[in-house]
């Protein structure tokens, strides 16, 4: 074969693997984007896998030795107003009396297939429980029912990952979420396919999808716990910031949709979200309410309970509710008019249980005192709390008691004195006036006369002037 023959077959076969090993490249590259869209978007369609029409939901509920009927009738009426709230459609409900629940699938085989025949009939979308569904039984009862199988824990992280405003509330939800989905992966995953190796294939060859989805899942889990630990550190520097200005901090509680951000609106003048539906506002607010006492109040909004509040919540939302546990008064808001009223304070008083809370200063606020229509509901909760309040955040009625209240529950933290200001000195009488409590004042005679109560960081303010310590005679 000529030279020249030669050169070119040599030159062509050069350029070929050049050509292929481009193409190689390229075909590398774009497969490791594919992989890595493919992890982001199944990750987040775990969580955001949502139906565009509205879904057709079937209840579930058990009645168990330790449970009366008219307490699941309750529970069971509150989680349909919880699916609703998700967007859900309740079309049915069913219910069974057992002894103990069935380990593989909650439910009776009888009752599953029972209420697997509604289901298909009806084209319900969703199956909702009323209690906490192991990952096993959730499994079993997907392939029971052939469609989406929900527990109540489920269902109220759903509603607050559509509720979550701020970045906080969102990484909060986010590791709820994540922490009741890890143990309940393989329900995602049942072909369990391997991965191939190599470079950028961090599980290594012969990885399954299982264990590849745990570990991104356990990855995020990590990082958000990293990331509200910040949360906490910056909520602690604020609250320092708070405490050298020696303003006390009341905390709102209770039971979801007993009008906490209504009742904040009406006291501070603010325009938090306050809506008639399940955990309308999930993010912290905080105002300043002046008493008429003269004394600064810093009042805070936080989320509301729920019974059978799930314990990852809590403890996803530790940054957030931390301002319960940091807060020198609570104010516990009763919805009065709602039939389910005492479950509710127990609901409520049980969550603040958990938190270290239970111990905590409280005023009793029974709201919506508008909707009683003059039964008998209130003498009975009188009677158990003397120093409870009634009020009705939207028509205004019974605040002016509870500011009283308030001041009266906060009084202990001022000095009680008498001071006698020279009548020249009119930006100290002024300065008082604007720091303290002026029970009574004289101006007659060389110094004007006042007995006031003042917060004990402004003592050495008014040192010059004290006359008489009132509190101890």
């Amino acid at each position: 074969m000529p030279r020249h023959a030669t050169t070119f077959a040599q030159s062509c076969q050069s350029k070929r693997k050049t050509v292929l090993a481009v193409l190689k490249t390229a075909f590398l590259f774009w497969r490791r984007r594919v992989l890595w869209f493919s992890e982001t978007t199944d990750l987040k369609a775990l969580i955001e896998n949502r139906d565009t029409r509205t879904e057709r939901v079937f209840l579930v509920g058990v009645e168990l030795k330790s449970r009366t009927g008219s307490s699941l009738r309750d529970s069971l009426d509150e989680l349909a107003e919880l699916a609703t709230s998700a967007g859900g459609k309740v079309i049915g409900e069913g219910t069974q009396k057992l002894e103990a629940p069935h380990p593989a699938s909650y439910i009776g085989k009888g009752k599953a297939n029972e209420f697997t025949d509604y289901c298909r009939q009806n084209d319900i979308d969703t199956v909702i429980f009323d209690d906490e569904l192991s990952p096993a039984q959730s499994r079993n009862l997907e392939k029971v029912f052939n469609c989406k199988v929900l527990d109540r824990t489920a269902l109220i992280l759903d509603i607050f990952s559509q509720r979550a405003r701020t970045r906080e509330g969102k990484l909060q939800i986010e590791l709820a979420q994540l922490q009741h989905l890890l143990p309940r992966l393989t329900r995602f995953w049942g072909h369990l396919s391997r991965q191939s190796g190599g470079i950028g294939m961090r599980g290594g060859e012969g990885e399954s999808q299982l264990e590849a989805d745990r570990r991104k899942v356990q990855e995020r889990i990590d990082k958000i716990s990293g990331d509200l630990d910040t949360v906490r550190r910056h909520r602690s520097i604020q609250r320092s910031a708070r405490k050298r200005n020696h303003w006390p901090l009341a905390s709102i509680v209770g039971y979801t949709n007993a009008g906490k951000s209504t009742l904040l609106n009406a006291l501070t003048g603010s325009q938090v979200l306050a809506k008639d539906i399940l955990f309308a506002t999930l993010d912290p607010t905080t105002r300043r309410l002046r008493l008429p006492t003269n004394q600064n109040v810093l009042l805070t909004d936080t989320v509301g309970f729920i019974r059978k509040l799930p314990h990852g919540v809590v403890e996803a939302f530790k940054a957030t509710l931390e301002e319960v546990v940091q807060a020198d008064l609570l104010l516990h808001v009763v919805d009065i008019s709602h039939p389910q009223a005492e479950e509710q304070v127990a609901a409520v008083n049980a969550v603040l249980a958990e938190l270290g809370a239970g111990e905590k200063p409280t005023i009793m606020v029974f709201n919506k005192m508008d909707r009683l229509n003059g039964n008998g509901a209130w003498r009975r909760w009188q009677e158990r709390y003397p120093h409870g309040v009634a009020a009705s955040a939207t028509t205004g009625a019974g605040l002016p008691a509870l500011l009283a209240e308030l001041g009266s529950q906060l009084r202990p933290a001022r000095e009680f004195l008498e001071l006698r200001v020279p009548h020249e000195r009119a930006a100290v009488i002024a300065r008082l006036h604007a720091v303290g409590q002026v029970i009574e004042s004289s101006y007659r005679g060389a110094k004007a006369r006042f007995k006031v109560r003042i917060p004990p960081q402004h003592h050495a303010e008014f040192a010059p002037f004290i006359a008489k310590d009132l509190q101890t005679g």
